[in-house]
């Protein structure tokens, strides 16, 4: 609570800080003296920075003391637990991001919407890299010091050192424009499509492939690494030169007794990854135009479109701690 609490005092105070009036960004062309009074008063833009704070905070909480009239029932669609005096009644509510100034539609739902497609996004990512990490770790450790160990090594360190949204446009380029004829993929989409004819939606898999592909690579290189370095320590152990004594062959020793082993590592890895490939999709999703959570906060970026970016950031900090 402390840390998202601290996420949330801190995003404040930045986007208090840049340049812009919220008020003329929501209104746009219908500004006029008497509906920007009744908006800043509506966003408490008129009280102090303290006192908007304590309104910002208060919002995002899930338990919070309320006005016991339908407006705030509305607003915030809580349940009571009890009253504090006759006007006020303690709360239990969704977090309220406030509306979003392009749209006016609620940012909560915006983000709702957007989070499916990242979450196909980060668990694709990681069965991927997990599968492909856990194999490429276990043929490096069996072929130790020899050039297939070298080249795995190298590519892994090379996976490791490229920043995603460097291997988000190189792949992009290559295999969904340069080689597209040959591999039938696309530089950009999303999940589902709709016919242009029917105005049905379809389920697009294809589209699927890149950006999971790219999104996975860093997770992919460290697992393969834990995986070569976990492997090579269990097969210098007593028991495994004993199995190889008794006559077992190769991929039994390999798979029935040092694999099992050597997993625990990497498991415990992997269970702290999804939660960095939800944050680091950002700009995956953007280069390859896939509609998700991470697309939404960097659209909502270029469009000035605040409490969208403040609303993301407070989900990434939630699903991290």
């Amino acid at each position: 609570m402390a840390v998202v609490t601290g996420v949330a005092v801190i995003v404040f105070l930045i986007f208090r800080a840049l340049p812009g009036d919220p008020v003329k960004m929501i209104l746009g062309t219908h500004y006029t003296e008497a509906a920007a009074n009744e908006l800043k008063r509506e966003l408490h833009l008129d009280e102090s920075l303290g006192v908007q704070l304590y309104y910002h905070l208060r919002d995002f909480s899930i338990i919070s003391i309320e006005s016991d009239s339908k407006e705030s029932q509305k607003k915030y669609k809580y349940t009571s637990l009890f009253h504090t005096s006759k006007n006020t009644v303690l709360v239990f509510k969704k977090p309220y991001f406030g509306r979003s100034y392009q749209s006016n539609k609620l940012v909560s739902d915006t983000l709702i919407e957007s989070m499916e497609g990242t979450l196909w996004l980060a668990f694709t990512s990681m069965l991927i890299a997990t599968f492909l990490g856990i194999f490429f770790g276990i043929f490096a450790a069996i072929n130790y010091q020899t050039w297939i160990d070298h080249s795995l090594v190298t590519l892994s360190v090379v996976g490791i050192s490229t920043p995603s949204f460097v291997a988000a446009i190189l792949i992009a380029m290559v295999f969904g424009y340069y080689l597209t004829d040959i591999t039938g993929l696309d530089m950009q989409g999303y999940l589902w499509e709709t016919d242009p004819h029917t105005l049905e939606k379809k389920w697009v898999l294809k589209n699927l492939i890149l950006p999971s592909i790219t999104l996975g690579v860093r997770p992919l290189a460290i697992i393969m690494q834990l995986t070569r370095s976990s492997m090579l320590d269990v097969l210098s152990q007593d028991y495994i030169r004993t199995a190889r004594a008794k006559g077992l062959n190769f991929s039994q020793v390999i798979f029935k007794h040092a694999l099992k082993n050597a997993l625990n590592p990497v498991i415990t890895a992997v269970s702290g990854w999804l939660a960095s490939l939800m944050a680091g999709a950002f700009f995956v999703e953007y280069v390859f135009n896939w509609r998700g959570l991470g697309y939404a906060v960097i659209h909502a970026i270029e469009t000035r479109d605040l409490p969208i970016v403040m609303g993301g950031a407070i989900i990434i900090a939630v699903i991290f701690v």
